[in-house]
């Protein structure tokens, strides 16, 4: 198993950047596909990016492609979120996810951190 922590949000205005880290805990973080979603007031959780087991590949919510760029260090065992050109559209709460190999479902959440983006 692994235990996720999310860090980094916070208030920004509209144009600015922020970077999320997502720790995990446990010697297996390397093994699991990492991924980042949010969940805006009222609304359902929705995708953000994805990062495959060794960093190599990545994929992005169309709506975040060219603004957010996903990293991870497994040395580390920390997963980035590099946000620029924030919208207000962009404030939600931030959640960290890993999924196994071989797993069909996101398996494993972090707490959440907030991104508000004022206009």
């Amino acid at each position: 198993q692994v235990q996720l922590v999310e860090s980094g949000g916070g208030l920004v205005q509209t144009g600015g950047s922020l970077r999320l880290s997502c720790a995990g805990s446990g010697r297996t973080f390397s093994m699991y596909r990492m991924g980042w979603f949010r969940q805006a007031p009222g609304k359902e959780r929705e995708f953000v990016a994805q990062i495959s087991s060794t960093g190599g590949i990545t994929s992005y919510a169309d709506s975040m492609k060219g603004r957010f760029t996903i990293s991870r260090d497994n040395a580390k065992n920390t997963m980035y979120l590099q946000m620029n050109s924030l919208k207000p559209e962009d404030t939600a709460v931030y959640y960290c996810a890993a999924r196994a190999l071989f797993s069909d479902t996101w398996g494993f959440w972090g707490q959440g951190t907030q991104v508000t983006v004022s206009s």
